[in-house]
C-alpha cells in the first residue's frame, strides 16, 4: 500500500509541483460525492484561468505604470468620469469624486493630480488636513462616499448549499431510487402502512447522514472564514485627529494619512506626503522586480505594493475595488488552496479500500443474487415471478450498493480537513495563526527550529540598562537623573531624537506614548529621562537624508542640516560596526579628541562586558560635514563616538521550559540572531539552548565555509550571531537538502523573507514582523512568543497522530462490515446488516467517528516522543496489528452469532431471527463504540486518560449510544430491528467491551518499528516508543 502510495499520492507540503497535483488527482478513483470530497482541494482548471486572468491585469497594469502611452489614455477617456464631483458629492462637502480620485493615482496621471492643485490641493477636495489627519466622525461620511477598503469575496455558502453538496453522494441518490421502488413495489404487496417501512427508514437514514454531514461542513466553513479574514487584517499606523495610531487596514479611509517604513504594504492608493530613499516593489501588482523609487517627481503609490526601502506618509485616494489590487484579488482568490499532503494520501487510502469494497460489493450481490435463483430452480419456480421477488432482488442491489458506502471511506480526506480546521481555530485563540493549511501538519513532524533571539525568546520590553560615555560606564535607574557633562549632553539628545523612524506622540488621554521598534523605544525613553524634548531637538535641525535600519548593514544614518550652517552626520548601529567607523570620542571634559588603539581596546571590552551580562549593544556617533556635495551619500567612516548603550531584554518566562520541551520532543532549537555573539550566548546559555559541546558562530565565519564544512558544523551549531538574512537562508537551505531535516524558521524583517520562503515551515513575528515577512510565511506568531511556536508543533503533531487514530479506527469497521456481509451472505443466502442499520454504521465510523476523534486536544505526550520522519509510513506497524486483533475478534465473534447465535441465546419463537439480527446489531455498534475509546491512543494502556478534556469525544460517544438505544427499542419498524430484553443489551455492551481488554493484550505484543532512536545535544536520549511505553 506504501509503494502505491508514495507512487501516485505524493505531494509536497510546499509549492508541490503540477505534476504531481495532476498525478494524484487521476490516479483517484470511485469518488462517491466528489463536490465534497474535492470541496478543499485546489480546482486546477480555474486557478490556471485565475493565473491568465492575473497576468492579462498585471500586463495592463505594467502598460499604465512604466510606458504611460498616448494610447492608454486615449482608451480611458472613453470611459473616464466627469471632471466636477456629482451633486451628492459636492453637498457632503468634498471637492472630487471618487472615481475621478481613484484614476489620478490608478494611471499615475500628474497633469491632473496638479489641475487639483497638486497634493494640498488633492487633501482641501477630501477635506483633510495633512498634518491632523481624518476627523474620526467623517469616516462613515467618507465610506459612504468613496467606498470601504475591502474587496469582492464570493457570497458565504449557505447552511442548505452543504446540504445540497451532500445529497450529490452517488450512493445514495441510488439509495432513494431503490428506497422509492421499494415503497412502491411494498405498498402494492403488502398494503398500506405495512408496505412502505422498509423504503421510509431507508430515506430517512438518508435524511439523518446528509443534514449530520451538511452540520459538520457548514460549521467548517464557518471556522476557515473567519480564519482567512484575520489573515487578511493588516494593522497600520495613521493620524486621525492630530494623533499617531493603528487602525485596521479594514477601516481605512479615504483622506487618511498613513506612515509606511520598511516591509509595510501598500495598504490603499495614495499620493506621498513626504518620505526618504522611499523605494518599492511593485512586482506583485506588475509582475517587475526591479525596485521603484517614489519622490515628488513620481509620488504615487499603488495597493498591494510592498516598501522595499525607506520611510514616508502618504495620502490614501482610493480603497477597495477602486484600487487595481482589488481588481487582482478577485483573481487571486480563484483555484483555492493547495492541498495537504495527508489530505492527498488519505485520498490514495480511500481509492484503494474503495476498490476492494467495490470487489466484495459486486460478488456479495452475486452470491446473494445466485442463492435466490438457484433457489427458485430448485423450487421449480425459475418461470413464476412475483413483485416479492422483485423486492428481494432489489434489497439484495441495496444491501451491496450499502456495502459500497460503507467500504468507500469518502471521509477519511475529509476528516484531515476537520482536524486542521480544528486545530488552526484553537491556535488562533492560542495567539498563532496559521496562514497554510499544509503548515498546521508539517509543523508535527519538525525536528529543528531556527530562531530568532530578540522578541522571540526575550520579552522585546526594552530599557537601557547600562551606559558607556565619556570613558565612564554608568547604571541607569529610572528613578535616578542622570548626571551628564554638559559638553556632550547636547550632542547626545541630537543623536537620540534625530536619528529615529519613531516618534513621541501624545495619545487620548495626555500621555506620552512611543511608536516604533522596542530598540527605538528604549533609546527615546532614555532620552526623555535625560530630560529631553522629541520635539524640539526633532525638528532643531532640518533632515537632509535618511538611510534607514535594515538587517544587512546593521545601521541607521541621517544626515541633519544645522541651524548655524553646515551639515551633520549622525549614525547607529551594531557595536563593533559602529566603532570602526571611528577614529575619535568625547572625553570627560566634553572635548574631541583621537581614539587611540588603547582606548579603543578599552571600548571593546566594556562592549563585550556588556554582552556577557545579556544586554544588546549599541553605539551612537556623529560627524561633521562643510560641504554641501557631499549630502548625496552617508559618510562611511571618520565619526566621533558619543555612547555604547547597553539595552536590557529580559529572557521571556516559560521560554527555558518551551526549549526543554523541545528537546524531549527531539526538536533541536538553535539561535539565529544579528547581536553580539557574547549577548546571543549569554541569553542561549539562560535559554538552554547552548550546551558545553554546542557551537557558537559569527556569520561572517560561517558564510566563508566551504558547503563540506558547513555540513561538519551543523549538527553541533546551537548559535549563530551578527548573521545576515542570507546566512539564515543559507543554514535553512543546507539542513533542509543536505542534512534532511524538517525546518521551521522565525524571522520578523523584509529580507527575512527568502528563508521563510525556503523553510518547511515559515513562522513570522506579528508584532515585531513586517508584513513582507508575514506574506512569505506559513505561520504567524502573533505575541512573538518562543512558546507559542512550541504550542503550534504540539498542536501539528496532534492533527498527525489524531488522523492515524480515525484511519485506525475506521479500517477496522470497514474491514469487519465488508467480511461478515461478505461471508453470510455466501454461506446463508442473507446479510446480517440491512441497509439502514449499515447506513447507521457508516455515521458512527465516518461523520462521528471523525468529530471524535480527530478533534481531540494535544497532551503533553505528544511532546516526549521523537517527530515523524520525511518518509514514513503513514498506516504504521503499530496500526495494522491494532487493526488486525480488533477485525479477527469482532469477525469471530459476529460470524459465531449469525450462524450458531439461536442455539448460544437459547432464542426460539416467530421472531427469533429478528431477535438475533438486532442483537448482532447491537453488538457490532457497541463493538465501535468500545474501539472508538481504544483508538485514542494506539500505543498506551490507560485510553482513559484525558477522556474528560475532550467533550467532542464524550458527546460524540454519548449520542452515538442514546441514538443506538432509540433505534433498536423504538425504531424497529424502520430499522428492522425488534426491542431487547436486559439480558440481551448486557450481552451487546459485553461483547463490545472485551474489545477493552484485547486492545491491552495487543498493545503488549511487540512490533518491529522503524528506528527513530536518536541523542540530542544535550545528551538526551529520545523516549522509547510501542509497548515499551505501555
Amino acid at each position: 500500500m506504501e509503494g502505491y502510495l508514495r507512487k501516485n499520492f505524493d505531494v509536497d507540503a510546499k509549492r508541490p509541483s503540477q505534476e504531481a497535483l495532476t498525478k494524484w488527482r487521476s490516479a483517484v478513483w470511485l469518488v462517491k460525492n466528489p463536490r465534497r470530497r474535492f470541496r478543499m482541494v485546489a480546482d486546477l482548471a480555474k486557478r490556471a484561468e485565475a493565473e491568465k486572468n492575473r497576468q492579462l491585469i498585471q500586463e495592463k497594469v505594467r502598460i499604465a505604470l512604466y510606458v504611460q502611452k498616448a494610447a492608454l489614455h486615449f482608451i480611458r477617456a472613453a470611459d473616464r468620469p466627469q471632471t466636477h464631483p456629482s451633486e451628492d458629492v459636492r453637498d457632503l462637502g468634498f471637492g472630487i469624486g471618487p472615481d475621478k480620485l481613484a484614476t489620478i493615482a490608478r494611471s499615475h496621471d500628474k497633469h491632473a493630480l496638479q489641475s487639483h492643485g497638486g497634493l494640498e490641493g488633492l487633501a482641501k477636495d477630501v477635506r483633510v488636513s495633512l498634518t491632523q489627519g481624518v476627523i474620526s466622525n467623517e469616516i462613515t461620511k467618507r465610506k459612504d462616499v468613496y467606498g470601504i477598503n475591502q474587496f469582492a469575496e464570493k457570497p458565504s455558502r449557505t447552511f442548505w448549499m452543504f446540504v445540497w453538496e451532500a445529497l450529490h453522494d452517488l450512493t445514495l441518490l441510488i439509495l432513494i431510487v431503490c428506497a422509492v421502488v421499494s415503497v412502491g413495489v411494498g405498498i402494492a404487496t403488502e398494503g398500506w402502512p405495512d408496505g412502505m417501512y422498509d423504503g421510509i427508514g431507508i430515506i430517512l437514514s438518508i435524511f439523518l447522514v446528509v443534514m449530520v454531514t451538511a452540520v459538520s461542513d457548514y460549521k467548517q466553513s464557518l471556522q476557515f472564514k473567519d480564519l482567512d479574514k484575520e489573515k487578511k487584517n493588516i494593522i497600520i499606523q495613521v493620524t486621525r485627529d492630530g494623533f499617531r495610531q493603528k487602525v485596521s487596514i479594514y477601516d481605512l479611509v479615504v483622506g487618511d494619512v498613513v506612515h509606511l517604513s520598511i516591509g509595510d504594504q501598500i495598504p490603499a492608493d495614495g499620493v506621498l506626503i513626504s518620505g526618504h530613499n522611499l523605494s518599492l516593489d511593485e512586482s506583485s501588482l506588475s509582475g517587475e522586480t526591479e525596485a521603484v523609487e517614489v519622490n515628488k517627481d513620481r509620488p504615487f503609490l499603488l495597493s498591494g505594493t510592498a516598501v522595499q526601502d525607506g520611510a514616508g506618509k502618504m495620502l490614501v485616494t482610493a480603497v477597495g475595488m477602486r484600487t487595481e489590487w482589488g481588481r487582482l484579488m478577485v483573481t487571486l482568490s480563484e483555484g483555492g488552496e493547495d492541498e495537504t499532503p495527508l489530505q492527498v494520501k488519505l485520498n490514495g487510502v480511500a481509492t484503494i479500500i474503495g476498490k476492494i469494497g467495490l470487489g466484495f460489493a459486486v460478488v456479495t450481490f452475486m452470491v446473494l443474487t445466485g442463492r435466490f435463483l438457484v433457489g427458485k430452480f430448485q423450487d421449480h419456480e425459475i418461470s413464476n415471478w412475483s413483485s416479492t421477488d422483485a423486492v428481494q432482488l432489489l434489497n439484495y442491489f441495496a444491501i451491496a450498493v450499502t456495502i459500497i458506502v460503507v467500504a468507500v471511506p469518502e471521509g477519511l480526506p475529509l476528516a484531515v480537513t476537520l482536524s486542521l480546521a480544528f486545530a488552526m481555530k484553537k491556535l488562533m485563540n492560542d495567539k498563532a495563526l496559521v496562514r497554510h493549511l499544509s503548515a498546521c501538519e508539517t509543523m508535527g513532524s519538525a525536528n529543528c527550529i531556527c530562531t530568532d533571539k530578540t522578541g522571540t525568546l526575550t520579552t522585546n520590553h526594552m530599557v537601557v540598562n547600562k551606559i558607556w560615555i565619556s570613558e565612564e560606564v554608568k547604571l541607569i535607574k529610572n528613578n535616578e537623573k542622570q548626571t551628564i557633562h554638559e559638553g556632550i549632553y547636547d550632542i547626545l539628545l541630537q543623536a537620540i531624537f534625530q536619528n529615529t523612524s519613531s516618534e513621541v506622540v501624545k495619545g487620548k488621554d495626555g500621555k506620552k506614548n512611543i511608536l516604533g521598534t522596542p530598540t527605538e523605544t528604549a533609546l527615546l525613553e532614555f532620552g526623555l529621562h535625560l530630560g529631553g524634548d522629541f520635539k524640539v531637538h526633532h525638528k532643531e535641525s532640518a533632515i537632509v537624508k535618511i538611510e534607514p535600519f535594515n538587517s544587512v548593514k546593521k545601521k541607521m544614518s541621517v544626515i541633519v542640516k544645522l541651524p548655524g550652517g553646515g551639515f551633520r552626520a549622525f549614525c547607529k548601529g551594531a557595536s563593533e560596526i559602529i566603532l570602526k567607523m571611528c577614529d575619535k570620542f568625547v572625553d570627560q571634559q566634553g572635548k574631541v579628541v583621537s581614539l587611540s588603539d588603547e582606548k579603543r581596546k578599552k571600548i571593546e571590552e566594556t562592549i563585550n562586558n556588556f554582552a556577557c551580562e545579556a544586554l544588546r549593544t549599541l553605539c551612537l556617533a556623529f560627524k561633521d560635514m562643510e560641504e554641501k556635495s557631499k549630502t548625496d551619500t552617508v559618510p562611511e567612516e571618520n565619526y566621533t563616538l558619543i555612547v555604547v548603550v547597553g539595552i536590557k531584554d529580559p529572557v521571556r518566562p516559560g521560554v527555558k521550559e518551551a526549549v526543554k520541551t523541545c528537546l524531549d520532543a527531539g526538536i533541536t532549537v538553535r539561535m539565529v540572531t544579528g547581536d553580539n555573539i557574547n549577548t546571543a550566548k549569554a541569553i542561549a546559555r539562560e535559554c538552554g539552548i547552548l550546551t558545553d559541546d554546542g557551537v557558537a558562530i559569527e556569520g561572517p565565519e560561517f558564510r566563508d565555509m566551504s558547503p563540506r564544512q558547513m555540513q561538519d558544523l551543523i549538527p553541533r551549531l546551537q548559535v549563530m550571531a551578527r548573521s545576515l538574512p542570507l546566512d539564515k537562508h543559507t543554514l535553512v537551505t543546507v539542513l533542509r537538502n543536505q542534512i534532511k531535516d524538517v525546518v521551521a524558521v522565525t524571522g520578523d524583517g523584509t529580507n527575512d523573507a527568502p528563508a521563510l520562503h525556503e523553510a518547511d515551515i515559515g513562522l513570522s513575528m506579528g508584532i515585531a514582523g513586517t508584513e513582507v515577512a508575514k506574506e512569505n510565511s506559513d505561520v504567524i506568531i502573533m505575541d512573538d512568543n518562543f512558546s507559542t511556536i512550541v504550542n503550534v508543533a504540539r498542536w501539528g503533531r496532534s492533527v498527525y497522530i489524531n488522523i492515524q487514530k480515525f484511519v485506525q479506527f475506521q479500517l477496522t469497521v470497514n474491514i469487519v462490515a465488508l467480511m461478515i456481509n461478505f461471508v453470510s451472505a455466501c454461506i446463508s443466502g442473507s446479510a446480517p446488516l440491512t441497509t439502514v442499520q449499515l447506513l447507521w454504521v457508516n455515521m458512527i465510523m465516518d461523520t462521528l467517528g471523525a468529530l471524535a476523534l480527530a478533534t481531540e486536544p494535544p497532551n503533553d505526550e505528544l511532546m516526549k516522543r521523537p517527530p515523524v520522519g520525511r518518509n514514513e509510513h503513514f498506516i504504521t506497524r503499530i496500526m495494522w496489528r491494532n487493526i488486525i486483533g480488533q477485525s479477527i475478534y469482532q469477525i469471530i465473534v459476529l460470524a459465531i452469532l449469525t450462524f450458531q447465535g439461536k442455539e448460544l441465546l437459547n432464542l426460539t419463537g416467530s421472531n427469533a431471527t429478528k431477535v438475533l439480527h438486532t442483537f448482532i446489531f447491537n453488538s457490532f455498534v457497541f463493538c465501535q463504540v468500545f474501539n472508538e475509546i481504544n483508538s485514542r491512543d494506539m500505543e498506551k494502556i490507560n485510553i482513559f486518560q484525558g477522556i474528560f478534556d475532550s467533550w467532542v469525544f464524550l458527546l460524540v460517544l454519548i449520542t452515538t449510544v442514546v441514538f443506538q438505544i432509540i433505534i433498536v427499542e423504538f425504531l424497529g419498524t424502520f430499522a428492522n430491528t425488534v426491542p431487547l430484553s436486559m439480558k440481551l443489551w448486557m450481552g451487546s455492551i459485553l461483547i463490545g467491551a472485551v474489545s477493552l481488554p484485547l486492545a491491552v493484550v495487543l498493545k503488549l505484543i511487540p512490533v518491529q518499528a522503524k528506528s527513530t532512536a536518536f541523542k540530542h545535544h544535550d545528551g538526551y536520549e529520545a523516549l522509547p516508543t510501542g509497548p515499551e511505553i505501555a
